[in-house]
């Protein structure tokens, strides 16, 4: 008997792997409003192409927003399981200094996607491109335009990959939330996630530091402790020190409350080791530069939001190097993010990501209000939800 029909709407890493999970049995379609497949995979591969990260178990799971089914998608096909993955449809991975896994060198992101649409197109997975979703019909049919002609998609499963809002250039937009709304399905607003802070920097500043990094650095907000490094920009803080920090600065803008980030300039030396530089010495403003071991930008960021009397100290400095205090005005826009987080709610989702309210429609990916850090963690979100949900159909299927 032949099995159930497949639509995929959104060909990006969710949607290509979900489709490669049920094309071994079921037929498949995959439609999408562009020309191609994997837009965004391929942009976001020109900034560092990691495609997973190496962590697994907690050290994985904590990286996510705190969710049953993300955490047991995560720990059913983890990173092992999409490098091992990688690795059958011919891309060799390799694992970096920072835990982030790559293709091997020479492999770009085009050579992936074509090395998953080779691998789709053997398997009869038919690609329609230049479908776009515009909504759903009276039976929860997905309608979608072709040539100026809008028509149904008719499945007997629906699975949904259209990512997030930030990138629109590579066809995300949020304008998919108004038509699930229509059936009843709670969203959220999209907000940018994995983004620069906007920081009221001094003129002269900018004009002097902006472009610089600031190395081995550990910048913290309540709880939360980061290390790694930053880039002083025009606007602000950008880098990835910065990106694993949004949700908690997000959260707290959102509480309308005073929003700072402490960083610590010195994370390898403690209070005491820094007072033992100075110790029976009279140490001048002008010499902290050689004293501290510090860099012009380093010595200028501690000058921006610090009084003078606590600067002119040598001992109140070295509070400031432990504890540079940097207000934070905005997150930078959505359309500069790496990702988003808001869209369909998690509570609108079953165990197995099909909507509580219509069983035989799935949701992937970045569509979803989930939220993670990059270096191959939003990555690895994608891919395990995809397959959870595309065994799930297994599942149902053989019932």
């Amino acid at each position: 008997m032949q099995g159930p029909k497949i639509a995929i709407i959104g060909s990006g890493p969710a949607g290509l792997m979900a489709a490669d999970i049920l094309s071994a049995n079921f037929e498949v379609n995959i439609y999408d409003k562009g020309k191609t497949s994997g837009r965004k995979f391929l942009v976001a591969g020109k900034g560092g192409f990691n495609l997973t990260n190496s962590a697994v178990g907690m050290a994985l799971y904590n990286q996510y927003s705190d969710n049953v089914s993300l955490r047991k998608a995560l720990a059913e096909f983890d990173s092992v399981s999409t490098r091992k993955w990688l690795e059958d449809i011919g891309v060799p991975t390799f694992v970096g200094s920072s835990g982030r896994v790559f293709p091997e060198k020479g492999i770009k992101p085009i050579h992936v996607l074509n090395k998953i649409k080779e691998r789709l197109e053997k398997k009869n997975v038919n690609f329609h491109y230049l479908h776009e979703f515009i909504g759903f019909n009276e039976s929860k049919q997905p309608l979608v335009n072709f040539e100026g002609q809008d028509f149904p998609i008719v499945a007997d499963y629906y699975m949904f990959a259209l990512g997030g809002a930030s990138w629109s250039v590579t066809g995300s937009n949020s304008k998919w939330r108004s038509y699930f709304e229509d059936i009843g399905i709670k969203t959220a607003d999209f907000e940018p996630s994995n983004c620069g802070l906007n920081v009221d920097w001094s003129e002269d500043f900018i004009k002097s530091f902006a472009g610089m990094y600031l190395k081995n650095i550990q910048i913290s907000l309540g709880s939360k402790v980061i290390k790694g490094e930053a880039v002083i920009t025009d606007y602000g803080l950008e880098g990835n020190a910065i990106y694993p920090i949004i949700p908690y600065v997000r959260s707290s803008l959102s509480s309308n409350d005073a929003t700072e980030i402490s960083i610590d300039l010195k994370p390898h030396n403690t209070h005491q080791n820094l007072l033992e530089k100075i110790k029976g010495r009279r140490v001048r403003t002008k010499n902290y530069i050689y004293v501290f071991n510090l860099d012009k930008a380093q010595l200028a960021l501690t000058k921006q939001f610090t009084p003078k009397e606590n600067y002119i100290s040598p001992e109140r400095f070295i509070e400031i190097l432990k504890s540079v205090k940097i207000p934070i005005s905005s997150l930078r826009p959505i359309e500069e993010s790496i990702s988003t987080v808001g869209g369909i709610s998690m509570e609108e989702i079953g165990d197995d990501f099909s909507l509580t309210q219509y069983p035989n429609i799935f949701v992937l990916g970045e569509m979803l209000d989930w939220d993670a850090p990059t270096g191959g963690f939003l990555l690895q979100g994608c891919f395990s939800i995809a397959v959870a949900a595309a065994k799930a159909i297994n599942a149902h299927s053989q019932e």
